[in-house]
């Protein structure tokens, strides 16, 4: 239960960062409560997951659920760079992140 807590704070997490995006492009209020709720949520199943899982492993997976898919986000919605080193690089920061959860903490 920990880990899909986890998992749900970096999906949040991932919303959270899109709105603020979406905030500078548009600036309406739907977009600002998202953003609000979008991190909300993140910061409460990070608590959550924070439990059963270290702190120093659920906030690295926490963040680089968030950068990755974040990044991926920009990619597919806001033509960011598709760069195959871009791609490369957060290949290994989600590499790190399955290593995390195989060491078992």
């Amino acid at each position: 239960m920990a880990w899909f807590s986890l998992i749900l704070a970096g999906a949040f997490e991932m919303v959270g960062v899109a709105m603020i995006n979406q905030f500078h492009v548009k600036r309406s209020v739907l977009s600002l409560v998202l953003l609000l709720l979008g991190f909300g949520a993140s910061f409460v199943f990070l608590s959550i997951a924070m439990k059963d899982i270290s702190m120093g492993t659920a906030y690295a997976v926490w963040t680089g659920i968030g950068a990755c898919g974040s990044a991926f986000v920009g990619m597919i919605w806001y033509g960011e760079s598709r760069e195959w080193r871009r791609i490369l690089f957060i290949g290994m920061i989600i590499a790190a992140v399955i290593g995390l959860k195989l060491i078992g903490e």
